[in-house]
């Protein structure tokens, strides 16, 4: 066995992401005695009949391999770097007549129709198929948190989800969806805050620098997440001050108020619409 074969053989794997169908392998020229002499070698393992992996290939691909599933909803959303609230449990998709798939306990098999056809040789669903069963397995607010993410990031086009059949509850999360919301967590303000009537525009630009939400005239609430320390708490205490001297009021929240004590946060915005402070002097 030449030493170069499984060199070639090695960097096949890791250039298809750490797991490959071996079909794949062998019609791209690396032979059965090739692999076999890899996997002998410990240079990469098996992983059922299908599939040809390195040994440090990525263990939720591993899991996606054996079971003959994909990961998708909010595990792959996540895997892409969209901002996610639900973090418990493996979301993974089987065919709709499949049967029982062998997942980790507490995984979630989603079993609708795709919308988007997955390729024999997929371990993750295409962005199109994560947003539309987000939209039906998570709460409106943590979907449409996902959502503004992937819209944000440039994941996938308006237009394009617009023309597919997403269904009923994922056009009203793409009709509520606003792309320029600065992180997931705004993505849950904007809703509950259209009760006030009032102006409101997020991510407005302020002394130099854009703030979470201007309410009113000169009402600003800044919702803080869990990058907001050291450096860019010094930043954040810099900036505050500054709208405190052009005669703004800033109402600084994190991320547990947001999410588990909205009604704190709402008594506040409350109490200081109640007091004007929304308005220009």
């Amino acid at each position: 066995m030449r030493e170069r074969d499984l060199v070639r053989l090695t960097m096949a794997l890791r250039a298809g992401g750490g797991l490959v169908r071996s079909i794949r392998l062998v019609r791209e020229g690396h032979p059965h005695r090739t692999i076999a002499a890899a996997i002998e070698r410990g240079l990469a393992i098996r992983v059922r009949r299908s599939w040809i992996a390195l040994p440090d290939a990525d263990p939720a691909l591993l899991v996606a391999a054996r079971a003959g599933v994909v990961l998708t909803c909010v595990t792959q959303a996540e895997r892409l770097g969209l901002w996610v609230l639900d973090h418990s449990g493996m979301h993974v998709a089987a065919p709709p007549n499949a049967g029982r798939v062998d997942v980790p306990a507490g995984a979630h098999v989603h079993r609708a129709r795709p919308l988007l056809p997955r390729a024999a040789d997929a371990l993750s669903d295409p962005i199109q198929n994560v947003l539309a069963l987000v939209a039906v397995c998570q709460p409106f607010e943590a979907a449409l948190a996902v959502w503004e993410s992937a819209l944000r990031a440039q994941r996938v086009d308006v237009l394009e989800l617009q023309r597919l059949p997403i269904g009923s509850r994922a056009r009203e999360i793409l009709a509520a969806a606003q792309p320029f919301s600065d992180s997931g967590l705004e993505s849950f303000v904007l809703p509950r805050l259209k009760w006030m009537r009032l102006r409101i525009i997020a991510q407005a630009w302020i002394a130099g620098r854009p703030v979470d939400f201007l309410i009113g005239e000169r009402l600003v609430l800044q919702i803080d997440g869990g990058h907001h320390v050291g450096a860019q708490r010094e930043s954040d205490v810099r900036h505050d001050a500054e709208l405190a001297l052009r005669g703004y009021h800033v109402i600084r929240v994190g991320y547990r108020q947001v999410v588990d004590d909205w009604v704190s946060v709402q008594d506040l915005l409350s109490r200081a619409v109640a007091q004007g402070l929304h308005l220009a002097a």
